[in-house]
């Protein structure tokens, strides 16, 4: 496919591009293949270099010479014949940004949108820019893989002998959604696996996810079991969850469902683990919603966010009725249950919903942020996101189709991996020094999941990748945050390491909007960012001289004490 045959106008002068907190700017609009460019010429000039893959949705609407009156389109047999000099295209984009492009000559802008929505509507992973984008840093292309199943078994081997390292999934046999190595207990071998894998929906059976240093405990996570209304039972999935229960452990088994939801997926041929099949292990159900749910609360959200006629009242009213921060107080709370039952309870922990896809995954990561210090660092939420989302399964090229601003209503679109950043953000603030990135970080980790020049968030499972050779025709996000004139913007100037698990509060005072996401676009930041430079350069300032200091310090310590004729002198 030539994407040029998309493309009815390429080129448009005398365009006016404005947006909230930008003056507008009169330039040339330019359409690739890939991009939506503009540039500008004298005071105040403006580049935009859009993503084509950004843009969520695009609305039309004809003005006239005088003004911003919209008027119509008058149809006549040999053709559109409009009554107007120019068009308005209000372009949003997955990043919750929106542009106005003031464009002339109606044929023009009706061109220009067109090609926007066909460029935009291509769904071949392989047409998407990431296998086109070739940066110009050589470092870049030399990729980064952050954390792959035989990094976390090395560490893990090193304070366990109790696992081992799994290849019943190779060839992706078992599990379309697993990767082809996962870590399981060692006494259990691979003809057990695979019989349990087809207990499990989607062939998900149980696999280590965290191993708690201090106590032994660990997270696992699967999808639900295949009971069905008859209420069968597999005895080798059953023996799976007891092998990792020594003699007097208990365990919890946290269902992302509703009782009444899990008891109604038997009659589809899901449902949940008996007590009487699995009798060392506590059932405990904490409804989270699904998909269509928490597609619509963002797009409240994000309605009112943009709505800047109403009374502070309504606004807030406005804020509740989109039910978002109560989405983020029942996964936190949710998280803080898992991670208390393994730290607290002693006990070890197995988390699904249905697919354990979704819900499943945002709790075993925010468990780990909660219990373990590395997962806190830079490197450490790298290699997360690696083993918890894209090796798990999390299907990124579904969820992340459109933003909130779409007119598809797409079945499975959903924002669970910008709820669970979310969820990390309200940490971050709570624990301001516990943190090794900052909230820039985790906004480019979002703005990445939707639309990118990267391939890390390409597919929904690690098979899909391979089988597009993603990680070899593509860049990695990681390769980019890691190099050296990037990482810097992504530190905490406050952060110093704490050890200690930290427990997040969940009480309203407690939450927040994220307005650094959220209200970025129409609410200016100078002032924020004005006084994080300064944080950054005074804390910057005080480690060069704690630094010095130290130095100093170990020198004096190191050289010769003087003879003193007394103790007065040597003092």
């Amino acid at each position: 496919m030539e994407f040029a045959e998309l493309i009815k106008t390429w080129k448009v002068d005398d365009v006016v591009v404005s947006r909230p907190l930008l003056q507008p700017a009169r330039g040339t609009l330019c359409l690739t293949s890939h991009h939506l460019l503009f540039s500008s010429r004298g005071a105040g000039s403006l580049e935009l270099c859009l993503l084509i893959r950004n843009i969520d949705a695009i609305e039309k609407s004809v003005q006239n010479l005088s003004g911003y009156q919209t008027i119509k389109c008058v149809t006549e047999p040999d053709g559109d014949r409009f009554v107007g000099s120019s068009g308005i295209i209000t372009v949003k984009c997955k990043d919750l940004c929106i542009w106005y492009l003031e464009v002339p000559g109606m044929e023009e802008c009706l061109n220009i949108a067109s090609s926007i929505e066909a460029l935009s509507s291509l769904e071949s992973v392989a047409h998407m820019y990431p296998f086109f984008y070739r940066p110009k840093q050589a470092s870049l292309q030399q990729g980064c893989d952050p954390c792959t199943p035989q990094v976390q078994f090395t560490k893990l081997s090193a304070q366990t002998s109790n696992w081992r390292l799994s290849y019943v999934n190779q060839e992706f046999r078992v599990c379309a959604s697993y990767p082809e190595a996962a870590i399981v207990h060692k006494s259990i071998d691979d003809a057990t696996l695979r019989t349990a894998a087809k207990f499990r929906q989607g062939g998900r059976f149980p696999v280590l996810s965290y191993y708690h240093t201090s106590n032994g405990m660990v997270i696992m996570r699967s999808s639900q079991p295949l009971t069905g209304a008859n209420g069968k039972r597999c005895r080798e999935d059953e023996s799976l969850l007891a092998a990792v229960l020594g003699p007097g452990m208990k365990g919890y088994i946290i269902d992302t469902r509703s009782l009444q939801a899990a008891h109604q997926a038997r009659v589809k041929g899901g449902g949940f683990e008996s007590k009487s099949n699995y009798p060392n292990w506590k059932r405990l159900h904490r409804a989270m919603d699904r998909s269509r749910v928490l597609q619509e609360s963002l797009m409240k959200l994000v309605e009112a966010c943009n709505d800047q006629s109403h009374s502070i009242d309504r606004w807030l009213s406005k804020l509740e009725a989109s039910k978002w921060l109560s989405h983020v107080k029942v996964i936190l709370t949710t998280a803080c249950l898992a991670a208390q039952c393994v730290d607290r309870e002693e006990a070890c922990v197995l988390i699904h919903g249905s697919e354990g896809r979704d819900s499943t995954l945002q709790l075993t990561s925010l468990a780990q942020l909660i219990l373990d210090p590395d997962c806190r660092t830079i490197s450490g939420f790298q290699a997360l996101i690696e083993r918890e989302w894209l090796q798990a399964g999390h299907p990124f090229q579904l969820r992340c189709a459109s933003s909130a601003y779409s007119h598809a209503r797409l079945k499975h679109d959903a924002p669970v991996f910008l709820l669970f950043l979310d969820c990390c953000w309200q940490m971050s603030i709570q624990f301001p020094c516990s943190f090794q990135f900052n909230q820039h970080f985790l906004i480019t980790l979002f703005e990445h999941a939707y639309a990118s020049c990267f391939g890390t968030f390409l597919c929904n499972t690690e098979e899909e990748r391979l089988m597009l050779n993603v990680k070899r025709q593509t860049i990695s996000i990681w390769s980019k945050i890691n190099s050296p004139s990037e990482r810097e913007q992504y530190v905490n100037p406050v952060y110093e390491r704490n050890d200690l698990v930290i427990w997040p509060s969940v009480a309203p005072q407690s939450l927040q909007l994220w307005q650094g996401l959220f209200l970025r676009w129409i609410q200016s930041a100078e002032h924020q960012t004005e006084a994080y430079a300064q944080i950054y350069h005074i804390m910057a300032h005080s480690r060069k001289s704690t630094q010095a200091n130290s130095e100093m310090a170990t020198a004096n310590k190191e050289a010769p004490m003087p003879r003193c004729q007394d103790r007065s002198e040597a003092v």
